[in-house]
């Protein structure tokens, strides 16, 4: 039985110096190992934990035996909980910092129970020197803390052991050798410590710190073999799930495949029912027509406007190829990527740069480009064009005596009862002031005066109503009409300006045309 002991404790010692060596290793290599700090601690708590045991096999009085196995459990209780940490961060996940310290609450209590057992008897019912072996051996009684200890140690094991297998399918072949070891490492001692509470193991000697001698072999193994921790394998589902930007997976057929976390508060519409199904129909179900985005295409790019909570949201779309080892084509990514900040930001500035800030038409600059594009297009296709000038008649007599913002309301006014009578194809602007422009392409003069007296009789027949009052408004137009190469956009502008005057001469709220007299 001695000889059996000191081999006993020859293993144990072992793996007392494997653990020092992974520890150190850890350190030392500690900017390359994301989860060093963790590994140190856990191998370091292994390492207090089998030195104790072997120093306390070779003790001789029951005193000294009492005194390292306190030591050991300065170590044994927190591996449980610092194994399942690593285990945690290997696999990409990360805990808070409250249920990080609630996981050493119990192996604190131990330590303390096990330290003043003496006192309470708690955790030991009964310590004795065993009377049938050669050498003195310390055997238990076991008391109630132990129980629970044993039951969270076991706890911590069995999940590690979850948490690694459940992302086995998901970790690629060339790290499974990685992930492996690590199953390994939490499923020995969880087997050999029940072994161990049945009674089973031989001399009724603890055989986990003699099998951590296998662990830490393994790990120094994986370590050297695949650089173990060195490079982590973070799970598939773990980037899936945590990216940002939402991701629709599809294959070869364009049937759902998968979706991502993102993609759910991107487009809550989907469900887990819909996996399988193809996305055309997917999507016509959800909006009512065909997706719109030719997803078959690699590295498209495209806007997708979605209505969120009642809300106008607006995604980039970007699609490519899933390729499978011989390059063939087995799937697309959609990726949805929300930019509807970025397109409000744009949006404003384009209605800064081409709109009028009161009346939402477009500015004088924005009338300018595109009146050169129509006369251009006239000048190409040999059709006239008309364009008229109009403004509002004693403008500074309405400010002057009902006020700026009554002005502002009689602009807008102006603006809304003309857009009756403006089809798309016609060119409306605020030229400056209570001034305002139309181009009519495809128009003639006798066109543009049929409009603009369409428009002053509108506008005389509409007042502006302020808080009860009627406000007549009347305006004078001026007509232009483009007929020929030497007419520019300014000329013509000129033109219509001096029809306007004209019509001001003649008592405003009237309409003339531009003829060669009026030059």
């Amino acid at each position: 039985m001695g000889s059996s002991i000191d081999s006993y404790i020859t293993l144990v010692t072992t793996s007392a110096v494997l653990n020092v060596f992974l520890c150190l290793y850890s350190y030392f290599r500690r900017a390359e190992i994301p989860s060093s700090k963790i590994f140190m601690l856990y191998t370091a708590a292994l390492c207090v934990y089998t030195f104790g045991y072997a120093i306390q096999l070779a003790s001789n009085t029951l005193e000294q035996m009492k005194f390292w196995t306190v030591v050991q459990y300065m170590g044994m209780p927190f591996s449980a909980s610092l194994g399942l940490l690593l285990m945690i961060q290997y696999t990409g996940k990360t805990l808070s910092r409250k249920a990080t310290i609630a996981m050493f609450i119990i192996p604190s209590i131990t330590l303390f129970m096990v330290a003043t057992n003496d006192y309470h008897h708690l955790f030991y019912k009964q310590v004795w020197l065993r009377t049938d072996t050669a050498v003195p051996l310390m055997d238990i009684s076991i008391g109630q803390w132990y129980v629970v200890q044993g039951a969270f140690t076991f706890s911590c094991l069995l999940c590690a052991c979850l948490i690694l297998i459940g992302q086995w399918k998901h970790t690629k072949k060339m790290y499974r050798r990685q992930l492996l070891t690590l199953i390994t490492s939490q499923l020995i001692p969880m087997v050999a410590a029940f072994v161990y509470l049945l009674g089973l193991t031989p001399g009724g000697l603890d055989p986990v710190p003699v099998l951590m001698c296998i662990t830490s072999t393994m790990y120094i193994w994986a370590i050297l073999s695949s650089r173990l921790l060195t490079i982590v394998p973070i799970a598939k589902d773990s980037i899936f799930e945590s990216m940002r930007e939402g991701v629709l997976v599809l294959d070869s057929s364009n049937r759902l495949v998968d979706y991502n976390k993102a993609m759910c508060l991107m487009l809550p519409e989907l469900e887990v029912s819909m996996i399988g199904k193809k996305w055309d129909d997917i999507w016509l179900s959800l909006a009512g027509e065909t997706f719109p985005v030719e997803y078959g295409r690699e590295g498209l790019q495209t806007d997708l406007y979605w209505q969120l909570e009642g809300h106008t949201v607006c995604y980039q779309v970007r699609t490519s190829y899933v390729f499978n080892k011989g390059a063939q084509v087995v799937g697309i990514l959609i990726m949805l990527i929300d930019i509807t900040e970025q397109r409000f930001l744009q949006e404003q500035l384009k209605q800064m740069a081409y709109f009028d800030g009161l009346t939402k038409i477009y500015n004088r600059t924005q009338f300018l480009n595109k009146g050169k594009e129509i006369l251009n297009d006239a000048k190409l296709t040999f059709r006239p064009a008309a364009f008229i000038l109009f403004d509002i008649d004693h403008f500074k007599r309405i400010n002057d005596t009902y006020g700026h913002d009554v002005g502002d309301k009689a602009i807008i006014h102006v603006v809304t009862v003309c857009n009756r009578y403006l089809n798309s194809e016609i060119l409306f602007a605020r030229y400056g002031g209570e001034e305002f422009v139309i181009a009519m392409p495809g128009a003639s003069l006798q066109d543009g005066e049929q409009l603009a007296e369409q428009l002053r009789m509108a506008l005389f027949n509409d007042p502006l109503e302020v808080e009860g009052v009627l406000i007549s408004l009347t305006s004078s137009f001026g007509v232009a009409q483009y007929s020929g190469e030497e007419d520019s956009l300014e000329s013509l502008l000129r033109d219509a300006d001096r029809a306007l005057y004209e019509s001001k001469r003649n008592g405003r709220n009237a309409v003339f045309a531009y003829s060669a007299s009026l030059a």
